[in-house]
């Protein structure tokens, strides 16, 4: 369960510029040439990039077999030399890494003995949310190497920075892609990702904690209608209950049909009004058109949600430690 408190939770070591970054697949398989234009990204803003051969392992749609990613995860969070791993894609996939569905499957244990820096969006969000709830660990949800930083204008730098270096409060706000949806302030442990993966560990052993949460949503090519199931499904499940906050993604294609007389806006709206919290829509972290923004789950936040087209999150405490 997530704790309130900060001290209840393992923060990695912070980044630095000639750091050691470990690159790995849990999900999807990729592809050697948008693995190297990441490498060539993550080289560009200072940092060494460092994957196995058997990233570009294929096994189906997956990125090789289970045994090969749950060993090559592990072995990055156990390596002295890597400072902070990064997801090569997201896809699908992460789901057969947790115990219970395989022998060789990843050990927790050692992760929470070593923590580092784990970065990612889409499918990983699985990844994400057990380690923060089962081993405590902040994560990261971000950036990923085949995409965000395969491009010129892949990865917002200034949330990129703060949230890997150490800075201890700081503040996302104008450029974001946030406007309000419905007025208000809040604080709360920021945690969340993409909501279909969201949705799917309902009922299960790694089931979401979102009591007390300042409750991040993102997805991409999912018709409204889908959107509203979801969103009602959380609900229904008892998992808005507790929220202090809501803050949608920039949902990507998520559109019945180019003509369609409603707005994602208003099918959202119809959902989640009633909780009487803030709620902000478009803050671009995830599935983006550019700059994807890295938000750091597990921390203390505050989302202040204006009239007009203010929205602001901060974040109250540093993410990694120095």
């Amino acid at each position: 369960m997530i704790s309130a408190h900060p001290n209840s939770r393992i923060k990695p070591q912070a980044l630095r510029p000639g750091n050691k970054v470990g690159i790995v697949a849990p999900a999807s398989n990729i592809k050697r040439e948008a693995l190297e234009a990441g490498c060539a990204g993550l080289r560009q803003a200072g940092y060494e990039p460092f994957y196995f051969d058997s990233i570009l392992d294929r096994d189906l749609y997956f990125a090789g077999s289970i045994e090969r990613r749950a060993r090559e995860l592990e072995d990055m969070f156990v390596r002295d030399d890597i400072r902070a791993i990064v997801c090569a894609r997201g896809g699908y996939g992460s789901n057969y890494l947790l115990r219970g569905f395989h022998s060789k499957t990843l050990d927790l244990k050692k992760i929470a003995a070593n923590p580092k820096i784990f970065v990612g969006h889409s499918d990983l969000t699985t990844l994400q949310t057990t380690f923060l709830d089962h081993t405590k660990l902040v994560t990261f949800h971000g950036p990923m190497v085949c995409k965000d930083f395969a491009s010129n204008d892949g990865v917002d730098w200034s949330s990129w920075q703060n949230a890997v270096s150490g800075a201890a409060e700081w503040e996302i706000g104008e450029g974001s892609g946030a406007k309000p949806l419905v007025a208000g302030e809040a604080e709360g442990i920021l945690y969340g990702g993409c909501l279909s993966i969201l949705v799917a560990a309902l009922g299960t052993p790694y089931d979401i904690n979102t009591a007390g949460t300042i409750l991040f949503l993102e997805d991409i090519a999912a018709k409204p209608y889908q959107i509203d199931r979801m969103l009602m499904q959380l609900k229904l499940a008892g998992k808005l209950n507790n929220v202090q906050g809501i803050i949608f993604g920039e949902m990507l294609d998520c559109r019945q049909a180019p003509n369609q007389d409603y707005t994602l806006e208003e099918v959202v709206l119809r959902v989640v009004e009633d909780l009487k919290i803030p709620v902000a829509f478009g803050l671009r972290s995830g599935h983006v058109s550019r700059a994807n923004i890295t938000l750091p789950f597990g921390v203390n936040a505050r989302l202040e949600v204006g009239n007009s087209n203010d929205v602001k999150l901060k974040i109250l405490e540093s993410a990694t430690r120095t």
